[in-house]
């Protein structure tokens, strides 16, 4: 997989990471870059009283890292971030929305973020599919007496015997897991994967994930994707489709607004 190396208005480097499904995928984008400190006012897509909470400067930094990325990952999309807050479900999975008061009514694509030993990363697909995005230094040794937690049965079989393999199991099922847009709520254990294909599809009940394993810059990354919604609506969206709806059927009509970033 090759990658395009580029700056960011800060000067800090940024790389993105060719991942392809093959005939009939999705637009993806991928980027990666080194955690650095930023400060709050720097990175509008981060979440103020969420950060208000971190204990710890790695936790600070990678969070304002990753969303420092986001930023700029979704502007290389094309969408003006001036207008978009970061939302999380039930889960906390992340996804994007215009502001509160925004009134627009736009295809939003699917986000994940992520952040493993000092770098950063970033996953966006198109509107219909999720995606989720996880990353490991390839000299990291994952200790055999946590197998048992990630892996059951014949895979668990696998694993032990072949415990080389499990950086592509462990990172293909926390991309699943956050392609899913559910996290640790989904057991991994529940997770079979076919270890030793670096490109595989992965059915868990009614939903169908595609995943993909790589190396980039002393990284083992897994993608995963699956058709699916990863928009996080809120009571607003509803009253904004009646208004739209109303607008549509009656052009005279018109609406004044102002639109707020939360926390700010």
């Amino acid at each position: 997989m090759s990658s395009v190396s580029f700056l960011s208005d800060n000067g800090g480097i940024m790389q993105e990471i060719d991942v392809d499904f093959g005939p009939g995928s999705p637009r993806i984008l991928c980027l990666c870059a080194p955690v650095t400190h930023y400060e709050l006012n720097e990175v509008p897509l981060a979440d103020a009283d969420e950060v208000a909470k971190f204990a710890t400067k790695k936790r600070y930094e990678e969070h304002l890292s990753g969303r420092f990325l986001l930023d700029k990952a979704l502007s290389k999309w094309g969408i003006n971030t001036s207008l978009i807050e970061v939302r999380r479900n039930q889960f906390r999975a992340p996804s994007i929305a215009f502001l509160p008061g925004s009134w627009i009514r736009q295809a939003l694509p699917s986000i994940s973020i992520g952040h493993s030993k000092g770098q950063a990363f970033v996953a966006l697909v198109e509107n219909g599919w999720t995606i989720g995005i996880d990353a490991e230094p390839l000299d990291l040794e994952i200790s055999s007496g946590v197998f048992d937690m990630m892996s059951k049965g014949n895979e668990l079989v696998r694993l032990r015997a072949h415990p080389d393999l499990s950086l592509a199991l462990w990172t293909g099922k926390e991309a699943i897991q956050k392609a899913a847009r559910r996290g640790m709520h989904l057991n991994p254990r529940e997770i079979e994967i076919p270890i030793e294909n670096k490109n595989t599809n992965i059915s868990i009940g009614d939903s169908k994930f595609q995943l993909k394993s790589l190396t980039h810059n002393g990284f083992f990354i897994s993608v995963s994707i699956g058709r699916g919604n990863g928009y996080d609506s809120n009571p607003e969206d509803e009253l904004l489709d009646r208004t739209l709806e109303r607008m549509n059927n009656n052009p005279d009509w018109s609406v004044g607004c102002n639109t707020t970033r939360a926390n700010l």
